[in-house]
């Protein structure tokens, strides 16, 4: 997942291009790290202050003196400085561990976001850069963008009715921070004794605290919850675990889920669109939510029968440790398919992950991209950081020598801390004073925390997330687009997911595996060759459940986002869950107000995994053909899908890497699906 900042670009902290950043230079760190109570308003308010002084100068330029120069290149510099002064404020929100300074943080976030709104819908500022002459193709693209982002807020429409969208916009902006802020404040946990968490590896246990009483405290984060979904033998371990997970927050969130639903309603028709799904992909690479509502649907048939598949063989699973058993619940999924992963693929999770230490995987993720992309990852020992554990690398370009990117990694769950993997933006790329500014980038992560003297040690699944949010990095990272607001992953919704799903099939490749293991006590055993092969073919083990999920989501998504009027969020989610996943869900739950993507960014966006997957496909098979470690191939990637950022258009790059346009293929192929669409791209769905 991708949280984007409130604007784009380099300001106070930046590295110089041709800075070594040693210890003795840089011991602060490319961004501020660490903060005293009430710092964080001051320089959110300081940022502010000074783009509006910046912002006032422009729209103070008389008509006749107006240049590109003076009105849109200023407003870009000026938009760029502000998002480079907050992102790093704002990100605060999701990973200090003082609440107080988290909370500034937050509070940072909104003001940034209400901010952004209030310039896009000025008509001063609007009147100032329209009909302004662009002198080159890149001026031409971001002028075309900027003012579209103007119209977007409604610069189209007569003064009263801007207001109306400046307000409303203004209110879902706080509805959506207040919904993060709660998810990422949850301290949800359950108390379980020993015997019932009978099944869960003692790793686990080890790093769950305990009460006087000595029974466990068990979190609702990432780590847990799978520790206990994965394992616990006891049903009713599992549904009061699941019940909790789908119900943190679910009071207010679902509220304000469904007041934000029915203020974009309400934007959407005062801007002219039909829907909020309407508005959201006009400019995407799918064009209208028509196109992809036909997309879902192409895949909901061909998705339902896998996965009917999929849960009889679970059923069956269930009926060697429970005779007599006739149904599959929610709650048993996750316990049977690590199951099934044993019994059929002799694989035990607990075994996978002592050949995974992070630091290990680390290296070994960073030695596979360094060759592909020209560039090598220096660890930076002596930094300041906003939480023990958290990691700063220098992305290093191999010809020059010169520090092209930061990469902060912080990958262990702690209380308040955001409860996913996301990343997130703190200093954007771009051409500056006749130099290319340093992008600064943040992994943040929730693995196993390194316990007893035992390391951090990934599962499977957390080193393909791994590879997905690394993926986001480099986008951000080797990006050359020479404006903030169009350089790196700022690109079309539905591409900006490609890269990171790409990067993801490195994480199945026999060669890939053996680089990044290491057994945990011996560094030089790698992970066994039968045991590898045995990890690969789980690949296609629930491709049904797991696809079919990402469907119900973003069909969910799409549903909230095209209906007309109040939305039952909760009885929406649980027709789908039940009418494609072919099981009620879990009774009481609700889990839409869990899902953060809905309130960051993702609305009627959801769908932009599946789509952006098709692109990554076809990528991939690129690569597959050339080779993966393939340098030629690599720099044409690095050239056409990392580099451009948003200087064209998605379908531009994509044909400019594959040579073709991208096919369904590959995508229907790693679904299990035979049956095709007359159409070689999913946009071709218009037609």
């Amino acid at each position: 997942m991708v949280r984007q900042g409130s604007g784009q670009t380099p300001g106070p902290g930046k590295i110089p291009p041709d800075s070594s950043f040693s210890p003795a230079d840089g011991a602060a760190g490319p961004v501020r790290a660490r903060y005293t109570t009430g710092e964080i308003t001051i320089l959110a308010d300081e940022a502010i202050r000074a783009a509006n002084s910046s912002l006032n100068e422009i729209a103070a330029v008389q008509p006749e003196q107006r240049t590109i120069s003076n009105t849109l290149i200023r407003f870009e510099k000026t938009m760029g400085d502000f998002t480079d002064r907050t992102a790093p404020l704002t990100l605060m929100a999701y990973v200090y561990p003082d609440r107080a300074i988290a909370d500034e943080g937050s509070l940072a976030e909104e003001k940034a976001g209400t901010f952004s709104i209030e310039v896009f819908t000025r008509r001063d500022l609007y009147d100032a850069i329209r009909g302004q002459v662009p002198g080159t193709p890149e001026e031409l693209r971001l002028y075309t963008n900027t003012i579209r982002l103007f119209e977007r807020n409604g610069l189209a429409l007569p003064d009263d009715k801007v207001s109306l969208v400046r307000d409303w916009k203004s209110n879902l902006a706080r509805m959506e921070t207040r919904f993060s802020s709660n998810l990422n404040n949850d301290n949800s946990s359950l108390e379980y004794r020993a015997d019932e968490l009978e099944g869960v590896p003692r790793e686990a246990l080890a790093t769950l605290a305990k009460t006087k009483n000595g029974t466990y405290l068990v979190t609702t984060k990432y780590p847990d919850y799978y520790a206990v979904m994965k394992n616990a033998n006891r049903s009713e371990t599992r549904k009061r675990m699941l019940y909790a997970f789908v119900n943190r927050q679910a009071g207010e969130n679902t509220k304000l889920l469904e007041d934000a639903i029915m203020v974009r309603q309400q934007i959407a028709h005062e801007l002219g669109y039909k829907t909020w799904a309407d508005y959201k992909t006009d400019g995407r690479m799918a064009k209208s939510q028509e196109n992809v509502v036909n997309f879902l649907a192409e895949l909901k048939e061909p998705l339902k029968t896998r996965i009917i598949t999929e849960l009889a063989g679970l059923l069956e699973i269930k009926r060697t440790i429970e005779p007599g058993a006739n149904d599959i619940r929610p709650w048993d999924i996750l316990y049977l398919q690590e199951l099934q992963r044993r019994q059929q693929y002799a694989l035990d999770d607990e075994i996978v992950r002592q050949y995974f230490p992070l630091d290990i995987v680390t290296v070994g993720m960073f030695n596979q991209y360094s060759g592909l992309f020209g560039v090598d990852f220096i660890e930076e020992k002596v930094v300041k950081v906003w939480a023990e554990g958290v990691r700063l690398y220098r992305v290093v370009n191999q010809s020059n020598g010169r520090t092209q990117a930061c990469i902060y990694l912080d990958l262990f769950p702690r209380e308040g801390k955001y409860g996913h993997l996301m990343t997130s933006g703190l200093i954007g790329g771009r051409m500056e004073n006749g130099s290319y500014s340093i992008p600064v980038t943040a992994i943040v992560g929730n693995f196993r925390a390194p316990n007893n003297g035992i390391p951090s040690l990934l599962s499977h699944d957390d080193v393909v997330g791994f590879f997905h949010e690394f993926g986001h990095t480099l986008h951000n990272s080797l990006t050359t687009a020479p404006y903030a607001s169009l350089s790196g992953y700022n690109v079309e919704w539905d591409f900006i997911e490609t890269p990171s799903q790409a990067f993801e099939n490195w994480a199945w490749e026999p060669d890939v595996l053996d680089s990044l293991s290491g057994h945990y006590t011996d560094h030089s055993k790698k992970i066994p060759p039968e045991l590898r092969n045995r990890l690969i073919r789980t690949r296609d083990m629930d491709t049904g459940v797991v696809y079919g999920r990402q469907l119900m989501i973003a069909t969910e998504d799409m549903e909230f986002h095209t209906t007309k009027g109040p939305v039952n969020v909760t009885g929406i989610s649980e027709r789908l869950y039940q009418e494609i996943m072919g099981i009620p869900p879990i009774e009481g739950g609700h889990e839409p107000a869990t899902i953060g993507h809905f309130m960051g960014g993702y609305d009627a966006g959801y769908y932009s995994y599946l789509w952006s997957n098709v692109y990554a496909l076809n990528i991939y098979e690129r690569f597959r053909k050339d080779g993966l470690s393939n340098q030629t191939t690599g720099r044409d990637y690095k050239r056409w899908i990392l580099e451009p950022g948003n200087m064209q258009d998605g379908s531009v790059l994509l044909r400019g890497f594959l040579g073709n346009e991208p096919g369904i293929g590959p995508f229907y192929k790693h679904l299990g699906i035979t049956r095709g669409i007359n159409a070689s791209n999913p946009v071709d769905h218009e037609k």
